[in-house]
């Protein structure tokens, strides 16, 4: 599992090490067209791949892969593939834990060197927000510091986001907290991406502004 590394490509597209990226999506069927060769190239190049699911939709997503080819039951045995339900991950202990989940992530993704994988492709389905009402309030500065603590050894980041679940306000959050996004298949640069120090910044900033405002009210 070795030795020199292919590029690892989304859509035509090279991606740079420690790649956080967004996509969107209306159905499922398009989530797995936009997502499965990603998933596919990986398998072949031995990469370990890494999903956070609906727990109730684990089942579903491991036969989504085989349908695509692989023979995903042999790539768990073996390591290579991991499906987690986001009741293990974000929704641990039944809530969004926002300081617990920022110390896993890393875990998680260097998980598989310590394995002889070269690199993770991590996808989450972030439908795990709509499941804790304080989560949505959170997730920009989730988003934002995961920027800081993603491992920068080659790791590849996919945040999953349907739109027809999701508010405007999330949507442009999560545009603010991702260097490249993907829509329709099509991989870009991010003009609305935010740094995270400048974006931490400003959540400073209003959270003074709204606890000054409440002091004088």
């Amino acid at each position: 599992m070795n030795g020199t590394r292919r590029s690892v490509r989304l859509f035509g597209e090279n991606l740079q090490e420690g790649m956080h990226v967004c996509t969107f999506f209306r159905t499922s069927d398009e989530k797995y067209r936009v997502l499965m060769p990603f998933i596919r190239e990986g398998m072949e190049q031995g990469d370990r791949a890494f999903h956070i699911v609906n727990p109730t939709l684990r089942r579903q997503h491991a036969q989504r892969i085989t349908e695509a080819g692989i023979d995903a039951a042999r790539a768990e045995v073996d390591g290579q593939l991991e499906i987690m339900g986001w009741d293990q991950a974000h929704l641990r202990g039944g809530s969004f834990n926002q300081s617990e989940m920022l110390s896993l992530l890393p875990v998680l993704l260097n998980g598989g060197r310590t394995r002889g994988f070269p690199i993770t492709r991590f996808i989450a389905d972030m439908a795990w927000v709509l499941n804790d009402p304080a989560a949505p309030d959170r997730l920009l500065e989730y988003e934002c510091r995961a920027n800081l603590v993603l491992p920068k050894a080659g790791d590849i980041v996919i945040c999953s986001y349907e739109l027809d679940k999701f508010g405007a306000a999330i949507v442009v959050d999560a545009l603010r907290t991702h260097p490249i996004v993907l829509i329709g298949g099509i991989v870009q640069r991010n003009p609305f991406y935010v740094p995270p120090e400048e974006l931490l910044r400003e959540l400073n900033q209003r959270e003074s502004a709204e606890t000054g405002r409440t002091a004088s009210a």
